[in-house]
């Protein structure tokens, strides 16, 4: 077991082919279940600081993805199909729907959810999201190697090396130091690289599913996408394009709307948390 923090709660899901995955939750009520999807190579804890917060309101869910943190391996390819697979095993006791949130690549992952079950989502929350357009194949390669590359750090003992190179413009100080130590406890290991490093390799593949779900877009639910306005190393040239791509999404939403957070970068819930915060309160407030 994995101390998941104050106030929050580990429970074991097994899914119908005997692995088990981990969740954490937290929260009572009888409003919406607000579910939270990591990033790439990130495992559940990512959303500690968040989760506890959104949870003294509402009911909250975030988990390990297939060979992070606490959760099992899975011995199949690591595709978005089978994300999204695991996660309708993970939600398939719950009979509300749901609000979704996703960080980075958990956008295309809510994205798929949605589209399979649009009955089951009441809104959704884009964290400067992935979208086909960023990730080329020559990007998903780089992003493979990569997490390779951390994974071999994490097995030296680099782990602090990890979190500098991670959280390199910083950690808001809104988020506790022993919520900090969660997320690299989780995150800067062999386990959540190598996990990354798979769900990468499947990139290639799910980029035409990704192009299928922007053209067609998510259900006609309040929907908010934060972008990034801080320009990172490397970003120049693309952040415009990728905050431009992502307010066009946004546009063809019914109920959409996109934010620029200014001063956060691709990891605004660690750098902006509040703003994070107040979005979902925003969304769910909007719910009949």
């Amino acid at each position: 077991m994995l101390d998941p923090g104050p106030g929050l709660t580990e429970r074991i899901v097994t899914l119908p082919d005997g692995r088990k995955l981990r969740t954490v939750v937290a929260g009572e009520g009888d409003g919406p279940l607000v579910v939270f999807e990591a990033g790439m190579s990130a495992p559940g804890s990512s959303w500690i600081h968040t989760q506890r917060e959104v949870s003294a309101r509402y009911r909250t869910l975030s988990y390990d993805r297939a060979g992070y943190g606490g959760s099992d391996e899975d011995p199949h390819d690591r595709t978005l199909d089978r994300i999204v697979d695991d996660l309708t095993a993970v939600l398939a006791t719950e009979t509300e729907p749901v609000v979704l949130v996703g960080h980075s690549w958990g956008g295309p992952i809510i994205r798929l959810f949605a589209d399979r079950h649009p009955e089951r989502v009441a809104g959704m929350v884009f964290v400067d999201s992935t979208l086909a357009e960023v990730m080329s194949t020559r990007n998903a390669k780089i992003a493979a190697r990569f997490f390779t590359l951390l994974g071999l750090l994490a097995r030296i003992g680099g782990k602090g090396l990890i979190k500098r190179l991670t959280f390199r413009n910083g950690v808001s100080p809104e988020i506790a130091e022993a919520d900090v130590a969660i997320m690299t406890r989780d995150y800067a290991s062999v386990r959540a690289m190598r996990a990354g490093s798979r769900e990468a390799r499947q990139i290639e593949s799910a980029l035409p599913v990704m192009r299928r779900l922007q053209d067609k877009g998510t259900p006609d639910v309040p929907t908010v996408c934060l972008q990034a306005g801080l320009v990172e190393r490397g970003m120049a040239e693309w952040r415009p394009k990728f905050n431009q791509w992502a307010a066009d999404l946004m546009a063809a939403v019914p109920r959409g709307k996109m934010i620029v957070v200014e001063d956060a970068g691709h990891l605004i819930p660690q750098e902006n948390p509040a703003v994070v915060r107040e979005t979902i309160f925003g969304v769910v407030e909007r719910l009949p």
